[in-house]
């Protein structure tokens, strides 16, 4: 393993996951098998989402997409939670959800909307300004 593999998973998990107040998986991980833990931590955190093929804020959004219409309420709220460490919009997170209601359903959106307003609430950026606005 590469020291530079390590530097990057240590870089992207301060950006995206730095003061994140619900379960990290990396530490579930670690209680059933730390060495499981390490790898995959290294392999998603340093290497897929260190890629700098789009940015964190894209990279981002596109997990909240893919999160809202499967439904995964632990895990959204622990991406949305990133997302706006690295510079998502409230009102961007939004818009991403409402745009899922096309290819996941009106009840995923409002779940996932649920969960941003739950995240929302937790940083005082409740309520958002309306669009436009």
């Amino acid at each position: 393993m590469s020291d530079d593999i390590v530097r990057k998973t240590k870089e992207t998990a301060a950006l995206y996951f730095k003061d994140v107040p619900c379960d990290r998986p990396f530490e579930l991980w670690s209680s059933f098998d730390k060495g499981f833990a390490k790898d995959l931590s290294l392999f998603v955190t340093g290497q897929v989402y260190a890629r700098q093929v789009v940015p964190h804020t894209v990279r981002q959004l596109v997990t909240t997409a893919a999160l809202t219409v499967l439904e995964k309420a632990d895990e959204l709220e622990l991406h949305l939670h990133a997302a706006l460490n690295v510079g998502c919009q409230p009102r961007e997170l939004a818009e991403v959800m409402f745009q899922t209601a096309v290819y996941g359903g009106v009840p995923a959106m409002n779940g996932g909307l649920k969960v941003l307003r739950k995240v929302l609430e937790a940083r005082g950026l409740w309520p958002i300004p309306e669009a436009g606005s």
